[in-house]
């Protein structure tokens, strides 16, 4: 099995997983912060907890529906798990690239701006409709076992020419999530001194 093909069993537990840590982790250290502690910069130039949340907000409220959308077409279409995923070189190349935190991978891939919290002073409610999507996540996990997941596309939000194989996008969009979610952490740890 070469390294870009993976169980299909194995590649979506994993992913649970990882999806079901970040629920957790957000439930007890990011839920019980005060409005003060959300929006607390630890630096002029680093986000907040709460802005960092919003970001993944805004970056889900895209990609969710979408891979929904597909997730029904291919089922509607009637296609079959396979028994191993592929990834393909570019969606290895981004998720590698949002694991990085800084160097190569942030010039490479800047946040664009219709990306970035536009609030300064956001409330508790982000941190909830982060749970929410994190729920969805979890039940669209759920479906994409069920379809060849390696055959289904997911249009890039910037160029939606670029189309990603559906086990890419879920694998770089737990990354990136992992990694705001940390920053989020970092910054409310910041906010508690």
């Amino acid at each position: 099995m070469s390294a870009s093909a993976r169980d299909t069993n194995e590649f979506f537990d994993q992913l649970t997983n990882q999806v079901l840590a970040l629920r957790v982790l957000s439930h007890q250290r990011l839920r019980p912060l005060t409005s003060e502690q959300l929006n607390r910069r630890p630096a002029f130039d680093k986000w907040s907890a709460a802005q960092c949340l919003e970001h993944l907000n805004i970056v889900n409220g895209y990609y969710l529906p979408s891979l929904k959308a597909r997730l029904r077409l291919a089922q509607a279409s009637g296609s079959v798990a396979g028994a191993q995923v592929r990834s393909g070189w570019l969606g290895r190349y981004f998720t590698a690239t949002a694991q990085r935190n800084n160097g190569l991978g942030d010039n490479l891939l800047r946040r664009p701006k219709q990306f970035a919290p536009t609030g300064v002073r956001l409330t508790g409610t982000v941190v909830e409709a982060f749970n929410r999507q994190l729920d969805e996540l979890l039940r669209l996990l759920l479906l994409a076992r069920q379809v060849d997941a390696g055959t289904v596309r997911i249009p890039n939000p910037l160029y939606p020419w670029l189309r990603l194989r559906l086990t890419d996008v879920f694998e770089a969009l737990v990354t990136h999530m992992h990694r705001y979610v940390k920053q989020a952490e970092q910054a409310a740890i910041a906010a508690r001194k």
